[in-house]
């Protein structure tokens, strides 16, 4: 899957779980995520995912996640969490990750081309 800001594109590894597949499934899917907190940027989906969520307790830059059973999160800043999400997967090179999603709202696009 890949996950476009603005002209740059993203390699996303799904996970390989009920939730992965169903988000897959949605894909082409356009998102205006906000920021929140300095590390990530959410949005809510139309309809709920199937989830089972756990505490990763580490989360890691470009961990792409579901909170709750439809909001899209993705992190772009390493740090300690005890809050429950369920994977989706994680950006292969998150390295410019932070810099592209910057700290401002972004519209994000998740396609499977």
């Amino acid at each position: 899957m890949w996950m476009t800001v603005g002209e740059r594109r993203f390699a996303i590894n799904l996970a390989d779980n009920e939730t992965a597949r169903a988000f897959a499934a949605h894909s082409p899917l356009t998102l205006e995520m906000a920021e929140l907190n300095g590390n990530e940027k959410h949005a809510d989906l139309s309809e709920p995912l199937p989830t089972h969520p756990s505490r990763p307790g580490t989360i890691r830059n470009g961990d792409l996640m579901i909170y709750g059973s439809s909001t899209v999160v993705i992190f772009y800043e390493t740090f300690r969490s005890s809050y429950a999400y369920t994977r989706l997967g994680w950006v292969e090179e998150p390295d410019d990750l932070s810099r592209v999603l910057g700290r401002h709202d972004v519209r994000v696009v998740f396609s499977e081309q």
